[in-house]
This record gives C-alpha cells, structure tokens and sequence, in this order.
C-alpha cells in the first residue's frame, strides 16, 4: 500500500499544502532546502578506474568541468533565497580547497560541504569506508537534517552511478518515520558499515524532528540507466537526463521563476549545443512519466511572449521555438501526478539497487555484466 508524501500533493495546485499558482512562491522559500551530490551530479567526472582516480587528483579547479546546466540551475535557486544549499560528496576531504575554488569559479555559493574523511579512515585500516555510499552519506543528510526547522522541505540531487536514490529515498522515510530501527538496522549491515557507526546512524534517525522531507529526488542519468529502473521508490524519485529538466519541475512547483527555467534551457543552447527540439522533448519527456503538467508548459509560453529578445540573447529564436513546440505539442489537459511513496522491502531493494549500479558501471567500462 503507497502513501502520500508528506509534503503534500506535488504538483502545480499543491506544493507542501500551500495551493499556489505555477510559478509563484508556494511557501517560504526559507522552508527549502537543497542537497547536492558533486562527482556525476555537479562535476563531470570519471573514477572507475585508478588512472582516473589519479587524475582527479591533481587536477586543478580550472579543469574540472561542470555537468551542463548544473552550475546555472544552482544559481537560479540560490536567487530564489533558499533556507539552504548542502553539499554532500564522497570525494576526500583533501580535495575541499580545490571543490571549493571551482564552485566559486562557477558563481555558486552553498551553506555547507561535507566531504569524505577518507585518508582518515585507511590510516585506520577501515578499507570499506572507502566505498561506503550508503552509511556515510544517511549519517551527514540526518546529522545536517537535526539541525533544520520542523517542516523544512528538501530538493535532493543525486545521480545513477551509486546508491543516491536508495539512499535519498530511505532517508526521506526516516524522516516521516516510515522506517523504524530494526530494517534501518538491517539495510546498515548489509551495507558494510562498521558495526561501531551503526549507533550513531540510529541515533541521528531516532532525534531529527519527524515531518517536512523529500519533495523531489532528482537523480542524473550519467550511466544512461533507464528511468524506468527507479519506480520501485515511486514518483518520488525524478531521474533526469539533462538540467533543463529539473528546471521546469522546479518551475512548475513555484520553487523557481520562468525566467531561471529559460536561463538554464539557454545555457544548454549556447554551451552544450541544444536545440529548440531538444528542449522541447525534455519537456514532453517529463510530462509522459507525469512530473510536470500544461501548467508549466503555458508558464514558460507566457514568459517568452512577454520578454524582450534582449533578454534572452542570442538564445532567444531557440527558446521562442521550443515555447512555440510545447504550445502545440503538450497535451491541454496533462497534469502532474500527485507523489505517492510506495511500501518498499528495503533490504530487498538495496540488493536489486546495487546489481543495477553495478551493471551500470560495466556498460560504461564497454563490459558484459
């Protein structure tokens, strides 16, 4: 049996329970919070084998690129006034001074960073920290999460090469008390933490302040998974294959302006090449698998009728076309589902999650599974 989500019915009438229009503010933007994975989600990144590893370490800031779009979608919801952008990354905490060079060479400002402790953890002898998504990333989301006020809602960012929508989507229901301490048990020690973690993870769990939670998990299709892999974790989960996408379900939430949606299309346009079909079919994609609705699609009409082209720059045939494409293409009465969180085996699922991320990895590797 599937339950509603927490913070309300999502979709353009009824963002957290507040009934606003698309594209005004649904609630206190300080009600908000954003988290962010960097390597896949932010960075365009490869360490899948160690000559990769080795050349992320010392690449400088500068080299780094950025995931198209990521840097821009980031900017428009720290314009929005947030109540928090938080980062969360398994990279070493030897790269923070480079990280952190790059997010500022990208204009992005965050409220907090939190990077593996992993030389640490080897000098230590606990070799299995070192691939440890699941325990290392639930404890910094609850530890952060303790500190939130009662109710804060959460965009979370994450991507298809590691455990971020199981982990995401697990730590949602910890915080609507979904899932109780024997199975958050279970899933920690088939993870292979170390069974010394295991009760501080449980004490993070048992203190955060119940309610609020998850309203959208976006997960970056680096690995070229397909959607279709997540629905075990229900419509809660968005997988996306460019950032354009997640702009317009954060339109259509009111989270974020049309112009910030037009911005980001039109950073792809000038950067990445995207064309007004391309953009286009981002939408309509969305709209098929019932994350976004006409609403939005006449939001983003309606603000390209009423900009000057010098608003949009050398974009602005590109982004008339595409609005011109979804005026005819989007189905009149289409709508946003309303977000159901479905009964999950946890365990079970965490065995089905990591076959999958593996088979991913062997793909990209040009392997068979």
């Amino acid at each position: 049996m599937s339950a509603p989500v927490d913070s309300g019915a999502v979709g353009h009438e009824n963002v957290g329970g507040q009934g606003a229009a698309v594209g005004g503010p649904p609630y206190d933007p300080r009600s908000l919070v954003y988290r962010w994975d960097l390597d896949k989600t932010y960075l365009r990144t490869e360490f899948d084998t160690v000559r990769d590893l080795l050349r992320l370490a010392f690449e400088s800031a500068a080299d780094k690129k950025t995931v198209p779009g990521a840097a821009a979608l980031l900017r428009e919801i720290r314009a929005s006034d947030p109540g928090g952008i938080y980062i969360v990354s398994g990279s070493p905490e030897q790269m923070r001074r480079v990280l952190e060079a790059k997010l500022r060479l990208d204009g992005v400002r965050w409220d907090g960073l939190v990077l593996k402790p992993q030389l640490q953890n080897i000098l230590r002898g606990r070799f299995r920290f070192v691939k440890d998504q699941v325990g290392y990333k639930l404890a910094s989301l609850l530890d952060t999460r303790a500190s939130f006020r009662p109710g804060t809602l959460e965009y979370m960012f994450g991507d298809d090469a590691e455990a971020d929508a199981f982990i995401y989507s697990l730590y949602a229901d910890l915080c609507a008390g979904r899932v109780g301490v024997p199975v958050l048990m279970q899933v920690l020690e088939q993870a292979g933490v170390y069974p010394d973690v295991l009760p501080r993870i449980v004490r993070l769990a048992e203190r955060i302040p119940r309610g609020g939670g998850a309203v959208r998990i976006f997960i970056h299709l680096d690995r070229v998974s397909s959607p279709e892999a997540f629905t075990v974790f229900g419509r809660r989960v968005c997988p996306f294959y460019n950032y354009f996408q997640p702009a317009c379900v954060l339109l259509e939430h009111g989270a974020i302006t049309p112009l910030g949606a037009l911005r980001v299309g039109a950073e792809l346009v000038i950067h990445h090449g995207f064309t007004a079909d391309a953009l286009a079919a981002s939408y309509l994609d969305l709209v098929a698998r019932r994350q976004v609705g006409r609403a939005g699609a006449d939001v983003l009409v309606g603000a390209l009728a009423g900009l000057d082209d010098s608003v949009l720059s050398s974009t602005a045939p590109v982004l008339r076309a595409m609005g011109r494409l979804l005026d005819a293409e989007c189905p009149r009465d289409a709508r946003a589902a309303v977000v159901e969180v479905p009964d999950i085996d946890w365990v079970e699922v965490f065995s089905r999650d990591r076959v999958r991320a593996r088979t991913a990895k062997l793909r990209t590797l040009g392997r068979s599974p």
